[in-house]
């Protein structure tokens, strides 16, 4: 007979559950600290949604910026990890609006 792999254990509980990994989310590496603000869009993991994301911005002025970048955009969007998300395809915006506040952007990804 064919070894097989136990599945459930009156101890342990289902087994199948603890070999799967905590948190599916995809990891980003991280951004370079070289001063530059990078912009990308991404649908990966957002069940095919649009989102600006931001990576790069000083932590301190997190909050105001991304405030300022709703307001300007005209749409919802949070701060999390240092990586600010505004809902939609708003690049151009949100390339305008850096520069004029005076950061190094740059386009990321695709």
């Amino acid at each position: 007979m064919a070894e097989r792999r136990r599945v459930y254990s009156t101890a342990d509980g289902d087994l199948r559950k603890s070999a799967a990994p905590k948190d599916r989310r995809r990891t980003t590496p991280p951004v370079p600290n070289d001063g530059i603000v990078r912009v990308a869009r991404e649908t990966s993991g957002r069940r095919g949604k649009t989102v600006t994301v931001v990576r790069g911005l000083p932590g301190r002025e997190l909050a105001s910026v991304t405030s300022d970048l709703k307001r300007q955009c005209g749409s919802g969007g949070a701060a999390n990890d240092g990586v600010v998300e505004i809902q939609g395809d708003h690049r151009a915006k949100v390339v305008a609006r850096l520069e004029s506040q005076g950061y190094r952007v740059k386009l990321a990804g695709g």
